[in-house]
């Protein structure tokens, strides 16, 4: 027990640039299909995924512990995992089942390390920390579930860059007159507004109200008035370690909340995972409320949003990335100006977490 007990200890001294007892997004449901064995890194650490006969995902340490091989280079014996390069198998919680050499013995030692997962929004979660796997730290996205299947798309992508500057990004939407095109420009509107923030220990809120001639043009067509003014709002709501909520809508009715119940807008949740300090697993879904059995629309809009982050965001933030030359974004003393509230607040959130969380 002291030895054990020790042991834990060690890893909770561990000095980790990430939160660990959390949910990340692993990969997109599709992502994982069939007998394949998926992998990625995932927090530094090689992790491979598959699922069981019966459907259920499985995640593991992508690492033989006998010569460190890659597993998912192996070959699946139902729900085990046999090494290609001398034949261990592993069951679905770690545990070696058979070695094929001398009598069979089986080492003590002869485990890897498996993570949980939840499957839930499209999205396969996993919980990489050393304490237990808490369901009820995962936020409730289940908006995106609402609704016709047709409304809602996923993507993904990776980038060359910390995680943090992608959530800097999404907190900071001033950026969008500037780095996008027409279709969502707010013509000048956004840049000079101050946004309202809300804050917890483990959430900032930022919101956006303001009018434009026309509304965004990926919801004007939807108005009862394609080309007359609008009242628009943005919603945004981070929460550890990475994932950011984000609704947008549009209406040209007086004197209604603005909000998705009122307006017609999108449901957006964008997620990041860190491969590395240096890279990036990005993770995007959204959800309209119009239009929602339009399969071709919802398509065609998952792969124009896919086209915008990749070809001026990214971009971007991937020199942006280079030219910092450390993930210490504060510590270069920036220069900050009011667009800069909630993305500076939510760094020094998750800064104090991860400090609470190494805490020995």
């Amino acid at each position: 027990m002291n030895a054990e007990v020790k042991t834990i200890q060690f890893q909770k001294n561990i000095s980790s640039p990430f939160l660990m007892n959390c949910w990340y997004v692993a990969a997109m449901s599709t992502d994982v299909k069939g007998e394949d064995l998926f992998h990625r890194t995932l927090l530094n650490k090689p992790v491979l995924i598959y699922r069981k006969m019966d459907g259920t995902p499985i995640a593991m340490l992508d690492r033989c512990p006998h010569r460190f091989a890659p597993l998912h280079l192996g070959k699946r014996v139902g729900d085990d995992i046999s090494c290609l390069y001398h034949a261990l198998q592993f069951d679905c919680e770690g545990q070696c089942t058979h070695n094929p050499h001398g009598n069979g013995l089986i080492p003590k030692a002869a485990k890897v390390p498996t993570f949980p997962l939840m499957e839930k929004y499209g999205f396969i979660w996993i919980w990489m920390g050393d304490e237990a796997a808490d369901p009820s730290k995962l936020p409730d996205y289940s908006m995106l579930t609402n609704g016709h299947s047709n409304s809602v798309g996923h993507t993904y992508m990776h980038v060359k860059a910390n995680y943090q500057l992608l959530t800097d990004n999404v907190m900071d939407l001033s950026h969008i007159d500037h780095v996008h095109g027409e279709i969502i420009s707010t013509r000048g509107q956004l840049s000079p507004l101050i946004p309202k923030i809300q804050e917890n220990d483990r959430m900032v809120r930022a919101g956006w109200e303001w009018k434009q001639t026309p509304a965004l043009l990926i919801l004007n067509q939807f108005l009862p008035e394609p080309q007359a003014e609008a009242r628009q709002f943005f919603d945004i709501t981070w929460m550890p370690p990475s994932h950011i909520q984000l609704s947008v809508g549009a209406t040209q009715t007086p004197d209604v909340p603005l909000n998705l119940e009122n307006c017609v807008g999108q449901y957006d949740l964008h997620t990041t995972t860190p491969e590395t300090e240096d890279s990036t697993h990005y993770f995007f879904a959204t959800r309209r409320n119009h239009i929602e059995e339009d399969s071709e629309y919802n398509q065609m809009k998952i792969k124009a949003m896919h086209e915008a982050f990749e070809t001026e965001d990214i971009p971007i933030l991937e020199m942006v990335h280079t030219q910092m030359g450390t993930t210490d974004f504060l510590g270069l003393n920036p220069v900050l100006m009011s667009n800069d509230i909630a993305p500076v607040k939510v760094r020094k959130a998750l800064m104090k977490l991860i400090t609470q969380e190494q805490q020995p």
